[in-house]
C-alpha cells in the first residue's frame, strides 16, 4: 500500500434491496472514482446481489461479510486494517443495526469518514416512512447524499423532497428514474421566491439558489422576468452591448472564489466595482458547447448598494 495521509471511508446505508451493492459496484467501475486502489468492502448484510470474484479481482477489492451487529467491533476493524491494508474502505451498512452504533466504534489510525450515502427504494418509501420511520430516517440525518431510486413518473418527488429536507438541511437529494436518469425533485413551490409573480424578486441571500436552479433547469425561467442585485462584469469574449452579470461565490474555501452568474444583453456599462439592481427578461439559449443555458435581457438597471454578505452562499432547497 502506498503511503497515505488518510484512508477515506465511505458508508452506504439503506434497507435490504435498496440498491447499496449495485451502487458500490458502479462506484468501483467508475473511472472517476477508481484508480486501482485497494478497497475493503465491509458488508453488513446478505443482499439479493452478490459480489462476483472476477469483479472484485478486476477492481482490486476484498469483501468482509458480517452477519451480526456484534461482529462489527473496533477490534474487528483493526484486524481488517492490518490484514487487508486498504487504501480506502466502503461500509455497506445495515439500517436495522442503528446508525448510533457506529459512533461508538473506534476507527483504525488514518481511517476518516469522507461521505455517507443513504439509499431508499421509491416503491417502498412511503410505507417505510409511515411504519419504520426512525430506521429509515436516522441514517439520513447524517447523510451527505440521499438517493431515492426506482422512482416512477407519478411519484410525489416534490413532497418527498420537502420531508427529506426537514430531516437534513444540507444533504444533496436526488431521485433516480427507472431509465437511470436522476433529478432533484425541485418544483416551483419549493423555491424561496414566487415563480408566478410578474417580476420574480430574488433576495441577496437567494442569489445562489437562483444560480444553481437556473443551471439545472433553465427552461423553468424561460420567458420569466427577474429582479436581483449583482455586478456587471466586463468579459473579453463578449461583444459590445453584453456583460457578465454575477456575484463572487466561495465554492469550497477562501482560495476558491469564482464569479457565478449569467451573460446579460443590455446598455449598462460594465464595471467590476459597481453593484446594480437588475430587472431582466430570461431567455433559454444554447452556449458554444451545445448546452442549454439561461441568458438575461436587461429591462432596467440601477446602481445599488453592495449586499450585506460579500460572497454568495448556496442555500439548500
Amino acid at each position: 500500500m502506498m503511503d497515505q495521509e488518510f484512508i477515506p471511508v465511505y458508508m452506504l446505508t439503506g434497507f435490504l434491496e435498496s440498491g447499496k451493492t449495485t451502487m458500490i459496484q458502479s462506484m468501483l467501475s467508475d473511472e472517476n472514482f477508481s484508480a486501482g486502489q485497494k478497497t475493503l468492502i465491509i458488508c453488513c448484510e446478505d443482499g439479493e446481489m452478490e459480489y462476483e470474484e472476477d469483479f472484485l479481482k478486476k477492481y482490486n477489492a476484498e469483501v468482509c461479510m458480517l452477519q451480526e451487529k456484534e461482529e462489527l467491533t473496533s477490534l474487528k476493524l483493526k484486524e481488517l486494517n492490518s490484514k487487508v491494508r486498504p487504501e480506502r474502505v466502503i461500509i455497506e451498512y445495515n439500517n436495522i443495526w442503528g446508525i448510533e452504533y457506529l459512533s461508538r466504534l473506534r476507527m483504525p489510525p488514518l481511517w476518516e469518514w469522507v461521505q455517507v450515502i443513504t439509499l431508499a427504494d421509491g416503491t417502498t418509501f412511503s410505507n417505510y416512512m409511515t411504519n419504520m420511520r426512525q430506521f429509515l430516517t436516522d441514517p439520513m440525518r447524517e447523510a451527505d447524499l440521499i438517493l431515492i431510486n426506482r422512482c416512477g413518473p407519478d411519484f410525489n418527488k416534490s413532497n418527498w423532497r420537502r420531508q427529506l429536507r426537514a430531516i437534513n438541511q444540507t444533504a444533496t437529494i436526488l431521485f433516480e428514474n427507472p431509465d437511470g436518469s436522476t433529478e432533484d425533485g425541485v418544483t416551483d413551490e419549493d423555491l424561496p421566491y414566487d415563480m408566478n409573480a410578474p417580476v420574480i424578486e430574488v433576495s441577496d441571500d437567494d442569489f445562489g439558489i437562483l444560480y444553481l436552479d437556473s443551471m439545472e433547469h433553465p427552461e423553468r425561467y424561460d420567458g420569466k422576468t427577474i429582479r436581483l442585485t449583482g455586478q456587471p462584469f466586463p468579459h473579453a469574449k463578449l461583444a459590445k452591448g453584453f456583460y457578465y452579470f454575477a456575484r463572487y461565490a466561495m465554492t469550497c474555501c477562501a482560495n476558491d472564489i469564482q464569479k457565478c452568474g449569467w451573460i446579460c444583453k443590455g446598455s449598462f456599462k460594465p464595471s467590476p466595482a459597481a453593484y446594480i439592481r437588475l430587472t431582466a427578461k430570461c431567455e433559454k439559449a444554447t452556449d458554444p458547447e451545445g448546452r442549454t443555458v439561461l441568458m438575461l435581457h436587461e429591462v432596467n438597471a440601477e446602481r445599488a448598494s453592495a449586499p450585506k454578505e460579500k460572497y454568495v452562499t448556496f442555500g439548500t432547497i
